[in-house]
């Protein structure tokens, strides 16, 4: 683990997984279009997904030298958003953000056999189980309905690419559903790839044409605090009530509500349970983990037989 990212040096050539700076020298594979897993700089032979490499363009982000196959690298659907890969090659497996749970359009990872496994463990703590999908869309579906019957309109806030799509798919049978305008166009993209997305319009669109007073009504927003000014103009003049979703809505540890009405446990992520049948569905000899609880996850699988041990960055300070 390096300050740009995880670099392995095989057969005297150099694979950087997700570097902030992109190398000249050997393959820089980007497993998503997560602002976090993108480079902010450019330089040499970018590996991702050809959905990753639009939404990177989306967002703002150049992938020069851009590529979706390579010989000996096989790209593995990592179940997390649209366009997001694992990276297989040379005996390892680079998890990048891996989800084996299926959500609406998106199908949970089927994680391939290999000897070293790089892993994320964002929820990589017994305390987080998440519930089943069909237990949140029954638990949402209930207090939309009951919103609805008070003519009260209901805003659905997670981020803006990964979990608004699912939740655009999820909930797609509400109408009147609007879109906040960042979440319209993100997607319009996904529909580009054959997303079955329901269209509809963005709430600037939708405001200017006097929808909004037309109540209730489904809208999809990206997550934002109570303090933002387009939630408080939402509840200041059309009574709306939030529903916000994270895999932190109910964790110990985290203020995840951020003035949320209701918080519901929807994640991308694996979550606690999920992550260690992936490893022993590996069936790694060498477990690394990376971002999240690594020391406690790693300490689980070691208690449970795995060779695991925390990918860290390292410094001097380490050897004196």
């Amino acid at each position: 683990m390096t300050r740009n990212g995880i670099l392995c040096e095989i057969n005297e050539g150099k694979v950087r997984l997700d570097p902030k700076r992109t190398d000249s020298e050997g393959i820089n594979f980007v497993s998503h279009a997560h602002f976090d897993h993108l480079p902010i700089t450019n330089g040499g032979t970018v590996l991702s997904s050809r959905e990753t490499n639009e939404i990177a363009n989306l967002r703002g982000v150049q992938l020069t030298n851009f590529v979706d196959s390579m010989e000996n690298f096989v790209l593995i659907d990592s179940g997390h958003i649209l366009g997001a890969r694992g990276l297989l090659f040379d005996d390892i497996f680079y998890t990048g953000d891996i989800c084996t749970r299926d959500r609406g359009f998106l199908n949970g990872a089927n994680v391939p056999k290999c000897k070293t496994l790089i892993t994320e463990c964002t929820f990589g703590l017994p305390e987080y189980s998440f519930p089943k999908l069909s237990e949140i869309e029954k638990q949402v579906n209930g207090i939309i309905s009951e919103l609805y019957s008070k003519g009260k309109p209901v805003i659905l806030m997670g981020y803006p690419l990964g979990k608004a799509q699912t939740l655009s798919q999820i909930f797609k049978h509400w109408d009147p559903l609007y879109y906040h305008d960042s979440v319209k166009k993100m997607n319009d993209l996904h529909r580009k790839f054959d997303v079955p997305l329901k269209e509809g319009m963005g709430h600037s669109e939708a405001e200017s044409k006097g929808l909004l007073d037309k109540k209730p009504w489904v809208m999809v927003a990206p997550m934002m605090p109570s303090k933002d000014f387009f939630i408080k103009h939402m509840k200041s003049k059309y009574d709306a009530v939030t529903i916000g979703f994270s895999g932190w809505a109910k964790s110990s540890r985290f203020k995840f509500s951020k003035g949320c009405d209701y918080s519901i446990p929807l994640s991308d992520h694996c979550d606690f349970n999920e992550l260690t049948e992936m490893v022993i569905q590996s069936g790694a000899e060498k477990v690394y983990t990376i971002h999240g609880f690594i020391q406690e996850f790693a300490s689980h699988l070691t208690k449970i037989g795995i060779d695991a041990q925390p990918l860290r960055e390292y410094s001097l300070d380490d050897f004196f």
